[in-house]
């Protein structure tokens, strides 16, 4: 671990009734780095997502975010220390527009009194813009979230997630469903995010993998299996086997 390491895993296993959902996983992402995640189904890629993110305590291993153990820590109190998680189906509410719903994810204290005197301040203001111009929503401000496309709804929730000014992002498969060209603004978009913050990607698609152009880690059986650029995991003879099968 070194003084770049923002999140820190070392021989972390996950045990469920018998079956090892992690192997003794060690795995170490930089400050501002942006990392892909791939594997075949089964190889533990959600319950990584779930233990770095409280949802699931690990049987075994070390878990860390700066110098904090995670593994102290319920999902609340990991949520607010910075670390942000976006599942694969975008949970925005349709009835708010795009600039509602980057107002409501904005961080700022939730207590009672507080709600009563909110006002969206020059700041808060200036924030939300910066995120709508970040993910390309700019022009459609002032429509409502239900009429946006896949692709938008899924760039709106990385808005939100902006909003609470994580310094690590989890993102799983944000590009399910979409065209080419939501895509490609989807790998540009994560591109962009890293460096400010740390981005990592749980994705199945290889060329979207190959379009953000990092890191990527291979996980099977829970245990990391290879690592390197894409041509180098795409040619390694074990992933051939396991993963890619040609």
């Amino acid at each position: 671990m070194t003084s770049h390491t923002i999140l820190y895993l070392d021989d972390v296993s996950v045990v469920f009734d018998g079956f090892r959902a992690l192997n003794n996983l060690s795995l170490f992402v930089d400050q501002g780095e942006l990392r892909a995640i791939i594997g075949p189904n089964g190889a533990g890629k959600t319950t990584m997502m779930d233990v770095i993110t409280g949802k699931t305590r690990p049987s075994a291993g070390t878990v860390k975010f700066r110098d904090a153990d995670l593994t102290l820590l319920d999902e609340a109190a990991i949520a607010t220390m910075g670390i942000g998680r976006k599942f694969q189906k975008p949970t925005v509410f349709d009835a708010l527009t795009v600039f509602e719903n980057l107002e409501l994810a904005l961080k700022a204290p939730r207590g009672p009194w507080a709600c009563l005197r909110w006002v969206l301040a020059g700041e808060s203001r200036a924030a939300i813009d910066r995120t709508m111009e970040e993910i390309g929503l700019t022009a459609r401000a002032h429509d409502r979230a239900a009429i946006l496309s896949h692709g938008q709804r899924q760039w709106l929730e990385i808005g939100m997630l902006l909003m609470q000014d994580p310094e690590l992002l989890l993102v799983d498969e944000p590009v399910a469903g979409m065209t080419d060209q939501e895509t490609e603004h989807t790998a540009a978009l994560l591109r962009r995010i890293a460096g400010t913050r740390s981005v990592v990607v749980v994705e199945h698609d290889l060329e979207f993998v190959r379009a953000l152009d990092c890191k990527v880690t291979v996980l099977c059986e829970g245990s990391v299996l290879s690592e390197g650029t894409i041509d180098q995991v795409q040619n390694d003879p074990k992933v051939v086997e396991v993963y890619l099968g040609r």
